[in-house]
């Protein structure tokens, strides 16, 4: 179900995207407002007071890359990032820096709602609760416990680290160097190898049938996210 009245900021300089996304946004009952440049954005950010930001990468002024930085230095607005395939590795840098995830052109606009919905839940401060529930699974922060239809799953030490991770920023797109970062620390960010075997052995733990997972999902040559 959509937010009636969430105010979203789009930041793209194609007026064609920006008149598209105003248009099947307003009749899904968000307020939009666009922006076509980095600057322009930026203001409107705080001016607008959005509750959602979607953002092109390739703006005529700024990078995409510096509004996700600038804007996180004082904003906690979810931000969800357009891009072209070839822009693979600002994607990543983008969500390393705070993007809460991305979109691809050309992209149906279901899946952006859906996406847009996803990261609004994740605002409303689901780090903060100590009992998480997804679908069948249910994570208890309290007492460090996971169980399916209430029958508990042994987990390691870093295997739970990572559920937690995953889970406390649930429909979010987690980066293979943020996740390593996060349970292992700095020297571990370029061991993605190491991070797909522990992947498999969570899968093995929490899918009904680990080759076609259900709630941890890839994201083809960025990470992970936990549905």
């Amino acid at each position: 179900m959509e937010i009636k009245g969430a105010r979203i900021l789009i930041i793209d300089d194609e007026t064609q995207i920006r008149r598209f996304l105003r248009v099947a946004l307003t009749s899904h009952g968000y307020v939009v407002k666009d922006a076509k440049t980095g600057n322009e954005g930026l203001d409107a950010v705080a001016m607008f007071n959005p509750d959602l930001v979607i953002l092109d990468l390739g703006l005529p002024d700024i990078d995409g890359l510096e509004v996700v930085r600038h804007l996180r230095e004082w904003s906690k607005v979810p931000i969800i990032i357009l891009s072209v395939k070839e822009q693979e590795n600002d994607k990543i840098t983008a969500l390393d820096n705070g993007a809460n995830d991305y979109v691809t052109k050309p992209f149906a606009m279901g899946e952006l709602l859906a996406r847009i919905r996803a990261a609004m839940r994740h605002t409303v401060g689901v780090e903060e609760q100590p009992i998480l529930k997804f679908d069948d699974l249910t994570l208890d922060l309290v007492h460090r416990r996971i169980s399916r239809d209430n029958c508990e799953i042994k987990l390691t030490l870093t295997e739970y680290e990572i559920v937690k991770y995953l889970a406390i920023n649930a429909g979010k797109v987690i980066t293979h160097k943020a996740l390593l970062h996060t349970v292992w620390g700095l020297a571990y960010e370029n061991e993605v190898q190491y991070l797909r075997v522990y992947i498999g052995q969570i899968r093995r733990k929490l899918e009904i049938d680990p080759s076609r997972p259900r709630h941890i999902i890839t994201e083809s040559g960025v990470g992970y996210r936990l549905l």
